[in-house]
């Protein structure tokens, strides 16, 4: 189905330009695009890993949907998964929701709800040809793949792929283009603001991956009257909701209404519902009964409000780094085969910077002479960059609850009033 679907795209665009690779210099029509597709080999194995942010990305994706591959996109410091069990039938494309160093978490889309989530991106957010996407996010991270790659392949929406987020190379990869949508997250939307940096041929704003300070957003608007769209979404169902107004928001908790062809409701337990036909399949190779049969069960404390989605907050363990799910578990079995390390425990905490989301925190007991940067070496040579704890919290042992097990919540409030504390001390000092 989407290859075919591609091959349609490519044959009403032809000639129009498809794709440019701004590092290389390297451009692609349409047309030769799909040239390119059916003169190279598909490749081995039954599942395709497309990785980096150039053009053999795409060209990758579009050989796998030729010759009937799973597509599994990885970060650039992933290695290949390896999957033993036979994937069920019918399964195109699987997103990691936690790279470890064990198997991952899957999400498994079919095709139908993989290009049920590019057409309501493509028609919420009013993507156009006219305006090409500027690539700068990553291309395997959900956010990425549905917003750049898909659009591109599935609707025709050129991508021009930058390599990097530096200011300047923004800078110089928009100036061949009239008009440009931008995708980003609040972290680069900072920089970008705070280098003066922001393309003025910018026409549509997006921000997406972790939630978008109202200031960065308000001061955006008045430093160049550009509304930097807020977009909330998830890798079990794409795009869940996103803010259409003109003007910046006024409630940085409100993240929009749901996407066309997206219904949201709050159950009982105050997690936002998500059912819509881009929902995946479900959990690969473990099922779980908040994903699947068109209902995606998140761990998003919510309220709707006229229609507009209110986060409040989230169910549960998992830290949200920039946008990142990591699980506190993946980085204490990890932390846990250190030599001298005892027991630990792994929580998140507000971050002073808003776009971040979480700090991750490790907290430790370890049996001997052990430093923050140890620990944090230790876990950089075994974990992805953002699952590493950026504070370390020694402590002489880590004690249970009244029900004999370690509780995050409680040890989250000793940590925090412990740096209350020591701030209300320094304040004494001073």
């Amino acid at each position: 189905m989407l290859y075919e679907r591609w091959r349609q795209v490519a044959g009403v665009w032809g000639d129009h330009p498809a794709l440019f690779d701004f590092p290389t210099g390297r451009r692609w029509t349409f047309a030769e695009l799909a040239s390119a597709t059916e003169e190279q080999a598909g490749g081995v194995g039954r599942i395709a890993f497309p990785q980096g942010a150039s053009a053999d990305f795409i060209l990758e994706v579009l050989r796998a949907w030729r010759t009937g591959r799973v597509v599994c996109p990885l970060e650039a410091v992933q290695k290949p998964i390896k999957i033993s069990e036979p994937l069920p039938p019918g399964l195109v494309h699987l997103k990691t929701t936690s790279a470890t160093t064990g198997t991952p978490r899957l999400v498994a889309f079919t095709p139908e709800q993989l290009a049920a989530d590019a057409q309501a991106i493509v028609a919420t957010m009013g993507l156009r040809p006219d305006w090409p996407n500027l690539g700068v996010i990553s291309l395997a991270h959900s956010y990425g793949f549905s917003n750049l790659v898909l659009p591109l392949l599935l609707h025709g929406i050129p991508l021009v792929l930058v390599g990097t987020a530096l200011p300047e190379t923004l800078q110089r990869a928009a100036a061949d283009c009239p008009l440009l949508t931008l995708a980003g997250v609040p972290a680069l939307w900072r920089t970008w603001h705070a280098a003066d940096a922001i393309p003025p041929n910018v026409k549509l704003a997006i921000s997406a991956g972790a939630p978008l300070p109202l200031a960065l957003e308000q001061a955006v608007f008045e430093a160049h009257g550009l509304k930097i769209h807020n977009f909330y979404g998830s890798s079990e169902c794409g795009g869940i909701a996103y803010d259409d107004t003109p003007r910046p928001r006024l409630d940085g908790a409100g993240v929009g209404t749901p996407l066309r062809g997206v219904d949201v409701a709050v159950a009982e337990n105050g997690c936002l519902e998500v059912r819509s036909p881009a929902v995946a399949e479900g959990y690969w190779p473990e099922p779980d009964w908040h994903l699947g049969q068109g209902v995606f069960r998140t761990s998003d404390l919510a309220e709707i409000c006229l229609g507009v989605v209110h986060l409040r907050g989230r169910l549960g363990d998992q830290i949200n780094v920039a946008g990142r799910k990591v699980l506190p578990e993946v980085i204490e079995k990890v932390l846990s085969a250190h030599p001298m390390i005892q027991d630990c425990l792994v929580f998140g905490i507000p971050s002073a910077e808003a776009e971040r989301g979480e700090t991750i925190v490790a907290c430790v007991a370890a049996d001997g002479e052990v430093s923050a940067e140890s620990a944090r070496q230790f876990l950089a040579a075994r974990l992805l960059p953002w699952q590493v704890p950026r504070e370390f919290w020694f402590v002489p042992s880590l004690e249970s609850n009244g029900r004999g097990k370690l509780s995050r919540s409680e040890w989250r409030n000793r940590y925090l009033q412990s740096l209350e504390r020591g701030q209300r001390q320094l304040r004494i000092e001073n």
